[in-house]
C-alpha cells in the first residue's frame, strides 16, 4: 500500500449529515475525492470507485440505533402492504349489497390485488437493481397510495377490482425492497436478529387485515377501510421520502463514480461496473422475464418445492374466504369478531422469530465448521419442522420449537370447526399453522438460495410468481367448496394436499446432494461454489433469507451465467 492510502486510512473521514445522505446518495466528502483509487482515470483504465475507509455513506457502517430504524420503517411499509390484501376481506356483505354483485365477484377484490403481487420480482426487482431501491419505492408506495384513495371512491365493482389489482402491482415492490434494504444495511452475522423479525411482517400483515376491516367496516363503512389505508400508506410514503436514503451498494458507487467523474475530469467507474459492465434496461428485463421460467420448469427441485410453498401460502388465503363461512355464517359473529380467529394465526407467526434466532445460531455454528460454506440441506430443518406430522399437543408438549406440522394444523381446524365445536379449538389450531407456514416458507427460500447461488435472484422470483398465483386462485372456489362438500371435509382438501409434499423436505435432507448433481443448473452451481470455495473464505450466512443472491461474487458472474439460459 502506498503512502497516499495509509494516510487516508489512518486519518478519520468527514461525517454527512443524514438528511444529505437522504437526498444525495453519492456521498462526495474531501476524503472521497482525494482517494487514491485503483486505475489511472482513462477510459481504458478507469479509476475503481469503492467503498473508503470507514466510508460513511456505506449502510453497514450506520449506527445500530439508525440500521434498526430503517428497518422499522421499511417492515412496517411491507406490512401494511400485506394488510391491505386481506383487509378488503372484513367489508363482503356491504360491498356486494352495494354492487349487488356476486360471492365470486367479491372475492375477486382479494385475488387480483394477491396477483398484482406477481409483478414484483419480474418487474420491480430489476428496476430497484437499475435506478436504487429508494427511485423505485418512494414513487410505487405512492401510487399505492393513490390506488388506495381511489378504491375507496370507487363507483363500481369494475372500478375496485381494477384499482385493487393495481395497488397490489405496485405494492408489491416494498414486499421485495424491504427485506433487500435490511440485508443491504447489516453484515452476515448480524442480519439474523433483523430478518427474523422483518421475516414476519408479509405474513402477519394478511392475519391483521380481517381483524382491521371487520371493526372498521361495520362501523363506518367499506369505504372507510380503503380510505384509511390510503391514510396509513400515505404516512408512510412521506416518512420513508423524508428518512430512509439509498442503501443498495451498486448503485450509490456508481453514481458517487458519475460524480467524480464531473468533478476531477477523469474517468471512474464503480468495481461492479468494472467486472460486469454497464448493463442496459433492456438486457435487464430479458433476464428478467425469461430466466425464472426457465428454473421453474426445468428443475425438479425447484417445481417440487415452490409447489409446496404455493399451496402453504395460498391456503393462508383461502382462509380470508372460509373464516367468515366458519365464524360468521355458521356461528353467527360480527365480521369484527370474526377477524378476531385469525389471531391464533398470528400468535404462530410470532412464535417464529424465536425459533429463528436459535436456528440461526445453530446455523451460524454450522457455517464455521464448514468454513462458510455449510451444505444447502442444513437449511431444511426448518421446513422439516412445519412439515412434521404429529399430533399438536403432543410436539408443543415434548419440543418447544417443532411444535407443530403445518398439515395437521389445517387437519385439527377442518374437524373442529363446526358450530357444536368451543370456537377456541379451531382458533387454538392457527398457532401451529401460522407458525409452519412462516418456517416452511424460510427453510424452502433458504435452500433454494443455497442450492442455485448464481442463480438465487430467478429461482426466487419463479417461486414468488407461483405462489401469487396460487394465492390469487384459492379463494375464488373456496365458498363453493365449503358449501358443497361442508366445511370439515373442505377444511381437509388443503391438508391432504400438504401431506403430499410433507415428505420432500426429509427426502431432499438425506437425499438432496446426490439430486442436485443431477440437476443441471444447480450442478453449475455447485461446481461455481466449489470455485469460490477455493479462491476465499466466505464469512457464514444466516439461516434467513434475503432478496439477494448470499454469496456477493456470485452477482457478479450472474449476467455471464445467464447467456447459458437464453
Amino acid at each position: 500500500m502506498d503512502d497516499a492510502s495509509l494516510e487516508h486510512d489512518a486519518a478519520s473521514p468527514s461525517t454527512i449529515p443524514h438528511w444529505r445522505q437522504v437526498f444525495d446518495s453519492a456521498g462526495i466528502t474531501p476524503e472521497v475525492r482525494a482517494w487514491n483509487y485503483d486505475g489511472s482515470g482513462t477510459q481504458d483504465d478507469p479509476c475503481v470507485v469503492t467503498w473508503i475507509h470507514e466510508d460513511p455513506r456505506n449502510p453497514m457502517r450506520y449506527s445500530s440505533l439508525k440500521r434498526w430504524s430503517l428497518m422499522m420503517i421499511v417492515a412496517m411499509a411491507a406490512l401494511m402492504v400485506s394488510l391491505d390484501s386481506s383487509a378488503y376481506s372484513g367489508s363482503a356483505k356491504e360491498i356486494m349489497a352495494e354492487f349487488d354483485c356476486s360471492e365470486e365477484v367479491y372475492t375477486l377484490g382479494i385475488s387480483l390485488f394477491v396477483l398484482g403481487f406477481a409483478i414484483g420480482p419480474i418487474v420491480w426487482a430489476p428496476l430497484s437493481e437499475l435506478f436504487g431501491r429508494r427511485a423505485v419505492f418512494v414513487p410505487t408506495y405512492v401510487a399505492l397510495t393513490a390506488f388506495n384513495a381511489g378504491a375507496a371512491g370507487a363507483q363500481s365493482m369494475a372500478a375496485l377490482l381494477l384499482l385493487r389489482f393495481l395497488g397490489g402491482a405496485v405494492g408489491s415492490n416494498s414486499l421485495i425492497s424491504a427485506g433487500a434494504v435490511v440485508a443491504d444495511q447489516f453484515q452476515a452475522r448480524e442480519r439474523g436478529l433483523a430478518l427474523a423479525y422483518y421475516a414476519v411482517t408479509p405474513f402477519l400483515g394478511p392475519t391483521l387485515g380481517p381483524i382491521m376491516g371487520g371493526f372498521v367496516g361495520e362501523t363506518l363503512g367499506w369505504r372507510w377501510i380503503e380510505g384509511l389505508l390510503a391514510i396509513f400508506t400515505g404516512v408512510i410514503s412521506i416518512v420513508y421520502f423524508f428518512t430512509v436514503p439509498e442503501t443498495y451498494a451498486p448503485v450509490i458507487l456508481r453514481r458517487r463514480a458519475a460524480r467524480l467523474s464531473a468533478l476531477n475530469g477523469t474517468v471512474y467507474r464503480s468495481q461492479i461496473e468494472v467486472k460486469q459492465g454497464r448493463k442496459s434496461f433492456a438486457r435487464i428485463m430479458k433476464i428478467s422475464l425469461s430466466r425464472p421460467w426457465v428454473l421453474l420448469f426445468m428443475e425438479p427441485i425447484v417445481t417440487v418445492l415452490s409447489v409446496y410453498q404455493a399451496i402453504i401460502y395460498a391456503t393462508l388465503y383461502m382462509c380470508f374466504a372460509a373464516f367468515p363461512i366458519v365464524y360468521q355464517e355458521k356461528k353467527g359473529w360480527s365480521a369484527g369478531v370474526g377477524g378476531l380467529a385469525f389471531l391464533g394465526v398470528s400468535v404462530g407467526m410470532i412464535a417464529t422469530i424465536s425459533y429463528n434466532i436459535w436456528t440461526n445460531k445453530r446455523y451460524a455454528k454450522l457455517s464455521d465448521q464448514h468454513h462458510g460454506f455449510a451444505p444447502p440441506e442444513s437449511r431444511l430443518p426448518l421446513c422439516m419442522a412445519g412439515a412434521v406430522t404429529a399430533p399438536i399437543g403432543l410436539f408443543w408438549a415434548s419440543e418447544a420449537f417443532c411444535t407443530a406440522a403445518t398439515l395437521l394444523t389445517q387437519r385439527q381446524f377442518a374437524w373442529t370447526n363446526g358450530p357444536e365445536t368451543h370456537w377456541l379449538a379451531s382458533i387454538a389450531a392457527g398457532v401451529p399453522f401460522g407458525f409452519g407456514l412462516v418456517v416452511i416458507f424460510q427453510g424452502i427460500n433458504n435452500y433454494l438460495v443455497d442450492s442455485y447461488t448464481i442463480f438465487a435472484a430467478s429461482v426466487l422470483a419463479g417461486t414468488a410468481v407461483l405462489r401469487s398465483v396460487f394465492a390469487a386462485a384459492f379463494p375464488l372456489f373456496t365458498s363453493q367448496m365449503y358449501h358443497k362438500l361442508g366445511i370439515h371435509w373442505a377444511a381437509s382438501i388443503p391438508a391432504f394436499l400438504g401431506l403430499a409434499f410433507a415428505p420432500f423436505p426429509f427426502l431432499l435432507y438425506k437425499y438432496g446432494p446426490a439430486i442436485r448433481k443431477r440437476c443441471k443448473y444447480s450442478a453449475e452451481a455447485v461446481a461455481f461454489l466449489k470455485e469460490l470455495q477455493g479462491q476465499t473464505q466466505r464469512p457464514a450466512t444466516t439461516a434467513l433469507n434475503s432478496t439477494e443472491p448470499v454469496i456477493v461474487a456470485a452477482e457478479l458472474k450472474t449476467d455471464a451465467s445467464s447467456e447459458k439460459l437464453q
